[in-house]
């Protein structure tokens, strides 16, 4: 069964604003170029999280991780990724998809996040 991710940003008006998500998109394609990666946004931006599953799934996966970019659980977290999650579900019942925590809330990233603002 393939595998694919989808890396989801809150989005903005600015156009910058996608460059450090996009970043790890490539960082990923670099190091997996056979694990299909989309960057997906919430609001304000296109893709939207359910065009990007689309995109997935036309490629034949059938498995899809998404990835909240975003530091905590806020409402995007607890409430709206959740309700995409059943959306897409009912849409490709043949897929399998998952939800991973903010990645703002694991323990290497908080590391991270300290060593950093101690430099």
């Amino acid at each position: 069964m393939s595998r694919g991710i989808i890396l989801v940003g809150h989005g903005s008006r600015d156009p910058l604003w996608r460059a450090p998500i996009e970043a790890v998109a490539a960082k990923l394609a670099a190091v997996r170029p056979e694990l299909p990666t989309r960057c997906a946004y919430l609001e304000l931006q296109p893709p939207d999280v359910p065009s990007a599953a689309a995109e997935l799934v036309a490629l034949g996966v059938r498995q899809v991780c998404l990835v909240p970019m975003f530091l905590g659980t806020g409402k995007h977290a607890r409430a709206d990724l959740p309700r995409l999650l059943d959306l897409l579900r009912a849409t490709h019942p043949d897929v399998q998809f998952r939800l991973q925590p903010p990645v703002g809330e694991d323990p290497r990233v908080l590391d991270l996040l300290a060593a950093i603002a101690l430099e």
